[in-house]
C-alpha cells in the first residue's frame, strides 16, 4: 500500500460518503540541537505524518464538519479516519461558518514527493556550536539554547477537486548565555527567513556561532549594573520585542471577534474600527505569501475551525493584504462568513507579517545612537492577555534591559514587569527603525516567519523589577 501523501488523501476521498470531504496531509521533516551549560543535552533528525480529515454533514438545521487527526503512520487507518470524522461530524451542532468547498483544478506541483533536508543540516548545526562553545569557555561563558531547521510538505485535497501543494521551509535559533558574574543575555534569529534557500540548510541563515558574537555584546553591556526607577521611560524595543508584541495584535485582528465586541477592533455600539487611525506614524503591517525570504502557503490550510479560521475555506487563494496602512486599520481577518457579515472582502489569515515605516529608517544602533536617555529592551517574555478588549497583556522583559545616555550603552537594569496594550502603544511611537527578519521571544505563540523593525516608544509604563 502506497504511503505517498498524494495516494493517502486519493484513498480518503475515495471512501467518503455523500458530503464534502477535506484530506490535508503533513510531512514534515526536522533536524533540531539543544545545548545547556556549553553541552548538547539532545539532538535529531526526525520525520513525521500527519494526516487531518475533515468530514461534513448536512442536516434539517445546518451542515456540521467533524475533524479527525493522527499522527506517525496513518496511511493505512484512513479508512477509518473518514469514518471518524463523518461520525463526529453527524453528531456536532451545525456550524455558523459552513459553507460550500472552494472548487478547483489541481496544481501543477501536486503530484511531485515531499521534500527532505540535507543529510548534512544537523552537522552544520553541530559545527556552528562547536565554534560558539570554543569561544564561550575561553571567556568563562556558558550558553543555552535550542536550534531547528525544517521542510514541511502540505498536501489538501478535496472532495470538490482541490489538489494543492506547499512545501515551507522553516527554522530557527535561541540563543541565552550567562557569563562568570551571573549577568545573563539573549539573542535569536528566524533561520529561514532572509537567506534561506530551497534546502533550508543555506550557509547564510544564521545559526549558533553567529549568534553568539551578538550575544557576547550583550553580556559586555551588562558588565556595569545600573539602577533604573520603575515608572514611564522612553524605551527601544528590539525588533524581537516587537515580534511579540505584533504577534498578539494579528491573534486579536478577527473581523468576527470585532464585530463581537471582543477585541481592540470593534466599535463601541457595533461595528468594527476599519478606517480608524491607529497612530500618526507611517506604518504599514502586512502579510503576503510571497514575501521574499518569507513564503509561506499561498492558500489557506484550516486543520480545525477558530477565531479567524474556518474549515469550510480550506484551499482559498491568499493574496498580499495590508492589516494597517499609514498608520489606518485597513483590514480584518476574514472568513468567508464574517465577510458576509461586514461586507468586506475575504482577507484570510496569511502565515507571515511585516511592519514596516517610511523610507529612511535607521538601524536599532543607530536609533541608540541617537538617544538621549532611554531604555533599550532586547527581549520579552511570559506575555499574557488581560483584558481581550483592549489588548492589554502583561508580561516581563527578560535578559536585556539596558540603560542608554548620550547615545551609548552604560549598564544594564534589572528586568522589569509591565502592563501594555500592543494597539494603544501604536499611538506613542516615536520612531520606526529598519525592518529586519525577526525571531519572537515566545516563539511558540507567535509567527515565526516575521520581520519587524525596532520602534522608539514615549511613556512606556515599567513596574517594580523582578527579584
Amino acid at each position: 500500500m502506497s504511503t505517498a501523501p498524494q495516494d493517502v488523501a486519493e484513498r480518503a476521498l475515495a471512501v467518503g460518503g455523500p458530503d464534502e470531504l477535506v484530506v490535508i496531509v503533513d510531512e514534515a521533516d526536522t533536524a533540531y540541537l539543544r545545548w545547556a551549560g556549553n553541552a548538547v543535552t539532545a539532538a535529531g533528525h526526525v520525520r513525521d505524518t500527519r494526516v487531518t480529515v475533515v468530514a461534513t454533514a448536512g442536516g434539517r438545521d445546518g451542515t456540521a464538519a467533524g475533524v479527525v487527526a493522527r499522527h506517525g503512520e496513518p496511511a493505512a487507518a484512513v479508512r477509518g479516519m473518514v469514518e471518524a470524522a463523518e461520525r463526529a461530524a453527524r453528531a456536532a451542532p451545525a456550524a455558523p461558518d459552513a459553507a460550500p468547498l472552494p472548487a478547483g483544478a489541481p496544481s501543477p506541483g501536486w503530484t511531485a514527493p515531499p521534500e527532505r533536508l540535507p543529510g548534512e543540516v544537523l552537522g552544520s548545526l553541530a559545527g556552528g556550536l562547536r565554534e560558539a562553545v570554543g569561544r564561550a569557555r575561553a571567556e568563562h561563558r556558558l550558553l543555552y539554547g535550542f536550534a531547528r531547521r525544517e521542510l514541511r510538505s502540505t498536501y489538501v485535497a478535496t472532495s470538490s477537486g482541490l489538489r494543492l501543494r506547499h512545501v515551507q521551509p522553516a527554522g530557527l535559533t535561541d540563543l541565552a548565555g550567562r557569563d562568570a558574574d551571573g549577568g545573563t543575555a539573549w539573542t535569536g534569529a528566524t533561520a529561514c527567513g532572509e537567506s534561506c534557500g530551497e534546502s533550508c540548510g543555506d550557509a547564510a541563515s544564521p545559526g549558533p556561532a553567529d549568534l553568539d558574537l551578538r550575544l557576547r555584546d550583550r553580556l559586555r553591556w551588562g558588565r556595569r549594573r545600573v539602577r533604573v526607577p520603575p515608572g514611564r521611560h522612553e524605551v527601544l524595543l528590539s525588533p524581537s520585542c516587537v515580534a511579540d508584541l505584533m504577534g498578539h495584535l494579528y491573534a486579536a485582528a478577527g473581523a468576527q471577534d470585532a464585530l463581537d465586541g471582543r477585541s481592540p477592533f470593534g466599535r463601541a455600539g457595533g461595528g468594527s474600527r476599519l478606517g480608524e487611525r491607529l497612530t500618526d506614524q507611517p506604518l504599514t503591517l502586512r502579510g503576503d505569501p510571497l514575501l521574499p525570504g518569507f513564503e509561506c502557503a499561498p492558500f489557506v490550510v484550516a486543520r480545525s475551525s477558530g477565531e479567524g479560521v474556518s474549515v469550510f475555506d480550506n484551499g482559498l487563494p491568499l493574496e498580499a493584504t495590508e492589516w494597517i496602512r499609514d498608520g489606518t486599520l485597513t483590514a480584518l481577518v476574514q472568513t468567508r462568513r464574517s465577510a458576509a457579515l461586514t461586507g468586506a472582502p475575504v482577507t484570510p489569515r496569511i502565515d507571515n507579517l511585516r511592519l514596516e515605516g517610511g523610507p529612511g529608517a535607521r538601524s536599532l544602533a543607530e536609533m541608540v545612537a541617537g538617544t538621549r536617555r532611554g531604555l533599550l529592551v532586547t527581549s520579552l517574555w511570559y506575555l499574557r492577555p488581560v483584558d481581550p478588549r483592549s489588548l492589554l497583556l502583561t508580561g516581563l522583559t527578560r535578559d536585556g534591559v539596558y540603560l542608554v545616555e548620550d547615545g551609548e550603552i552604560v549598564g544594564a537594569a534589572p528586568d522589569f514587569r509591565f502592563n501594555e496594550s500592543p494597539v494603544a502603544l501604536l499611538e506613542r511611537v516615536t520612531e520606526i527603525g529598519r525592518t529586519v527578519p525577526a525571531l519572537p521571544r515566545e516563539w511558540d505563540e507567535g509567527p515565526p516567519r516575521a520581520a519587524m523593525p525596532p520602534l522608539r516608544v514615549d511613556g512606556f509604563a515599567l513596574s517594580a523589577p523582578r527579584r
